[in-house]
């Protein structure tokens, strides 16, 4: 009997730090976890569940391995929003595998994928034909996202005489207020003529972007950080 009450005592000190702790680290769907961060959820919870039932050891032992592990977590997740370059390492970074119709297999081997896993990602985006892909992106979650040939969109704009745009990619040119260098060579942009762009735009200070893009038509996409919405806006 005693040692019923203590185990069913740790499950509900186990359920409510994991509760609080996976609220302070934010949420999201089993499918967008990339594989490090699915990782990390079977490591925590494999720490709770020694908590809620291991009578062998003291509770605040587990406790406090378990509060570690989300504060580490918590510093690792803020690092990789704030760095490019942490997160392409700590979690990878999406790799183009189609590009006009044609496997890219170089980039498909990056993930350890073969043909017939990307044709089956292709599968649950109703894409039977490859020529029917623009572009197609693998994400560090597994999943692909596909940029389809304009002619092959779901609205045939060819049966009625409509010329269709093709949609192009878009480039990250600025993160949480940081030029990412690399993407403007890409674009073969300069830093001194993205900052005169946005002063263009009444941007006066870089660091008030939260995010920005660009096409190859150097058209620019831009997210400022004090996006004003309605605060009494429910979603519920």
């Amino acid at each position: 009997m005693k040692v019923g009450i203590e185990v069913a005592l740790q499950t509900l000190l186990a359920f409510f730090s994991i509760l609080f702790i996976t609220r302070i680290l934010g949420r999201k769907q089993l499918s967008q976890l990339t594989v490090y961060e699915y990782i990390n959820g079977i490591t925590f919870g494999s720490i709770a569940g020694t908590l809620a039932t291991d009578i062998n050891q003291r509770t605040w032992q587990h406790l406090i391995g378990l509060l570690i592990f989300g504060i580490l977590t918590y510093i690792i997740s803020y690092i990789c929003m704030v760095s490019t370059k942490a997160a392409q390492v700590i979690e990878g970074e999406a790799v183009l595998v189609i590009e006009d119709g044609k496997i890219l297999e170089k980039n498909l081997q990056k993930f350890h994928y073969t043909s017939n896993d990307l044709n089956h990602l292709l599968r649950q985006k109703d894409i039977f034909d490859l020529k029917n892909v623009k572009y197609g992106i693998l994400e560090t979650t597994g999943e692909i996202s596909i940029v389809k040939v304009a002619e092959q969109e779901n609205v045939k704009v060819s049966d009625i005489g409509i010329i269709a745009k093709e949609e192009e990619l878009q480039t990250e040119i600025i993160i949480m207020g940081g030029i990412i260098y690399e993407n403007l060579k890409k674009r073969n942009i300069s830093a001194k003529w993205l900052i005169g762009q946005l002063k263009a735009m009444g941007i006066k200070d870089i660091r008030d972007v939260f995010y920005a893009s660009i096409d190859k038509d150097k058209q620019i996409y831009v997210d400022k950080m004090d996006d004003h919405l309605d605060s009494d806006l429910d979603i519920n």
